[in-house]
């Protein structure tokens, strides 16, 4: 069994270690990458032949987290690991989009790339070497792969840059991103910022290169020791060099005129472009057409391709006339929709926003239940594109992994500026009803737009923008494009997007699919992005300078209060009777979590008035009896010696027949009072030992002139006297005083009755 292990250093001192030819040796490709007690396993499978008719590369990238490898059952009634979850998603697309654009163009063959969590600390984040262990599956199999390369997390936790930092120090970091790369060039970037300057963003991703580069000369040394320095051969594409040159020349010189007519209109352009293709089939008969016509079509896109590009670096002329700074018409709209606690349209161009706010309480937070992360999510944010934003006649699907991509980037961006105290749970929903390049980036200022058209009292406003780039000659020759269009994301080398505020960046995502880009050529892109973005927020702050003073009518009224933790069960009851019991009564929802400062009591309607009660009520029962205040009580239960009183919801006393008032009763019957009467009462003392209320009402009430307190008759003499009213004029069935244990006692006198309570 040939085994070959290597270790990488981090530069913090830890160690990755990968290792080969031990487990799942059936598979192209596979490697065990371990980081502390965190172990992922990446295999990697690929087709010998490629599908008939298969012009792109069929890359399928898994991610999946076992919930043994935390020692957790899954949830749900079959508890088994199901569909990837939103965060399998996201950390599958990273892998993908680091290791897609350095597949060999002409490789077309199914490849299925599988990457698993088998063990978790719950310290070490398992994603950070997830795309490692997949490139070096990759490396260490035969499949054509131009690599390798790794992905780092890279994170600065004060002021100090940490890479593949723990779930602990990410919680603390400014700049949280994670970069994929090769040993030369930078492949991908994503991740999130706490408004930081492009500056900073760039020395991140320069610490995360830097620790890149020895984790990709490890998978070389690997792929040489296991000895799979030798691809396969294969040949996916069968090509005529006679029709590519017939298909450049005839169509060359049209498509480079419709690439330089500044065109606005996009499907007209689209129609413009294809006629050119159409028109040079026409010169074949339907049986050529039936083995040429896919031929042409790939010759005639490159021949666009070409066109474009050429526009752009030899003319400065992009597809729709455009300069290469300037960004396309805008117009916003706030409150479009009476329904939703907030909405607002965004459209830029040919792309367009429509997005709603709506305000929920804590019973609307989004449950989180992974493998290693479990919570709640109290911000929400979801994007939805459906075919009909760009004229497609299809149906509309469920959800795809590029809308979850793209509505975590827009959530990112977004999430940071709700503050941290307030109490509702927000859900931003954006759909797509036009696309022509970059609606995430419309998402982020349709949703700033409506969260403001909702009260939301975001800290700053935040814009996006996407930006693209076409170079040669390894980037020596560039245009940095600004706002590009869906054809200049797909024919381009770079989709970049960014967001922020006027402060600094709160978000970004980085595709390049060019070797040889410069640290000058991202400088450049960001500070040209910088523009963008601010250009583009002046336009939103025409329509909506800064979020509504208030809510809107119809949207839920929330109050948050803490109560001292001693005093939640008192608030819940016994069973949730009491807090179901406010609930009730008042129309409110109520709910109450534990925290460290104590209990944290949130209260929400839709109607002031029922907020306002369920509040009161509330603080009622949490509120401390005060020594001489006066409190309006009910009567509970009626004694011979008075009656008890509760005064404060759950807090009783008793109310002596003598503090009734100044004259004297004999009994309970003479004062009238039964259960469920009211009666003001005060409160005299607390007793510091048993914490018993003494009450009056007689304090209230004016003292008669000349009173005297009457002679109370001694302690011994009251009790021992046959016809004390204590026991209604009859003598005691058994003394006092019991010689045999030398004090008082109530334990009867009669054999009998002993030895009944024996048997007892």
């Amino acid at each position: 069994m040939n085994i070959v292990r290597k270790e990488i250093s981090l530069p913090d001192g830890r160690i990755i270690t990968l290792e080969t030819g031990k487990l799942a040796k059936q598979a192209d490709g596979a490697v065990m990458a371990t980081l502390g007690n965190t172990m992922i396993l990446a295999t990697v499978c690929s087709a010998k032949e490629a599908m008939p008719g298969t012009d792109f590369m069929p890359l399928t990238v898994e991610y999946k987290e076992k919930f043994a490898s935390a020692g957790r059952f899954p949830g749900g009634f079959t508890r088994r690991e199901g569909k990837a979850s939103d965060y399998e998603i996201l950390i599958a697309r990273l892998i993908d989009r680091a290791l897609r654009p350095l597949f060999p163009a002409n490789y077309h063959a199914d490849t299925f790339v599988n990457v698993t969590l088998y063990s978790a600390d719950g310290v070490d984040m398992p994603e950070s070497i997830a795309g490692l262990a997949a490139s070096a599956a990759l490396a260490c199999s035969d499949i054509p792969f131009e690599g390798p390369i790794s992905e780092v997390r890279v994170a600065r936790v004060n002021g100090e840059f940490i890479v593949n930092p723990t779930f602990e120090q990410c919680e603390n970091a400014d700049i949280e991103l994670v970069v994929a790369a090769t040993l030369d060039n930078i492949m991908m970037v994503e991740g999130e910022m706490k408004e930081v300057s492009e500056a900073e963003m760039l020395e991140a991703i320069k610490v995360a290169h830097e620790a890149i580069k020895p984790q990709c000369q490890a998978q070389l040394e690997m792929m040489e020791a296991y000895g799979k320095t030798q691809k396969r051969e294969y040949c996916h594409e069968e090509n005529d060099e006679e029709l590519r040159q017939a298909v450049h020349d005839a169509c060359y010189e049209k498509a480079y005129q419709q690439a330089t007519s500044a065109d606005t209109d996009k499907h007209h352009r689209e129609e413009a472009f294809s006629a050119i293709c159409e028109e040079f089939k026409a010169q074949f008969t339907e049986e050529e057409l039936e083995t040429k016509a896919p031929l042409i079509d790939r010759y005639y896109h490159d021949v666009e391709k070409e066109a474009m590009r050429r526009a752009v670096l030899d003319e400065g002329k992009r597809l729709d006339g455009r300069k290469t700074t300037e960004i396309r018409p805008i117009w916003c709209e706030v409150s479009p929709l009476p329904g939703p606690h907030g909405s607002s349209i965004f459209t830029r161009g040919e792309t367009q926003s429509l997005s709603t706010v709506t305000l929920g309480t804590k019973r609307d937070e989004k449950m989180i239940d992974e493998a290693l992360i479990q919570g709640t999510d109290r911000f929400l944010l979801h994007y939805n594109f459906p075919p009909f934003a760009t004229g497609e006649a299809k149906a509309q699907r469920g959800v795809g992994r590029r809308e979850i991509g793209h509505g975590n980037l827009a959530c990112r961006a977004l999430k940071n500026m709700v503050p941290d105290n307030f109490p509702y749970c927000v859900r931003v929903v954006s759909d797509i009803l036009e696309s022509n390049g970059s609606s995430s980036m419309a998402t982020v200022c349709a949703g700033t737009l409506a969260l403001m058209d909702a009260g939301v009292p975001i800290k700053k406003p935040v814009s996006g923008i996407a930006m693209g780039l076409i170079s040669e000659n390894k980037g020596t020759n560039y245009a940095i494009l600004s706002d590009i269009l869906g054809d200049e994301d797909h024919l381009g080398d770079m989709d970049f997007k960014t967001t922020g505020t006027r402060d600094g960046l709160t978000a970004c995502q980085m595709d390049i699919k060019v070797d040889g880009l410069s640290y000058e050529i991202l400088e450049n892109a960001l500070a040209q992005a910088h523009e963008g973005r601010m250009y583009i927020l002046d336009k939103m702050l025409e329509v909506m300078p800064e979020p509504r003073a208030d809510l809107k009518p119809h949207a839920p009224r929330i109050q948050s209060f803490i109560i001292p933790k001693e005093l939640i069960g008192a608030v819940i009851g016994p069973g949730g009777k009491i807090i179901q019991g406010i609930q009730a009564e008042s129309g409110a929802v109520v709910s109450i979590d534990e925290i460290e400062e104590g209990g944290q009591v949130e209260v929400a309607s839709n109607n002031k008035e029922s907020l306002d009660k369920a509040v009161s009520m509330i603080k009622a029962i949490v509120a401390m009896p005060e020594v001489g205040e006066v409190y309006h009580s009910t009567v509970k239960s009626v004694m011979p010696y008075g009656c008890f009183v509760e005064f404060m919801p759950g807090k009783e006393g008793l109310l002596h027949i003598s503090e009734l008032d100044w004259k004297r009763y004999e009994t309970m019957e003479e004062t009238g009072l039964k259960e469920g009467d009211h009666i003001d009462v005060k409160l005299l003392e607390i007793d510091e030992k048993t914490g018993k209320f003494r009450l009056s009402a007689r304090a209230l009430k004016e003292k008669p002139e000349g009173y005297q307190e009457p002679e109370r008759r001694p302690r011994q003499d009251r009790q021992n006297r046959g016809d004390n009213k204590s026991n209604g004029g009859e003598k005691r069935a058994y003394p006092r005083h019991d010689e045999r244990f030398g004090h008082e006692s109530r334990r009867p006198q009669d054999p009998e009755a002993d030895g009944a309570r024996l048997k007892r």
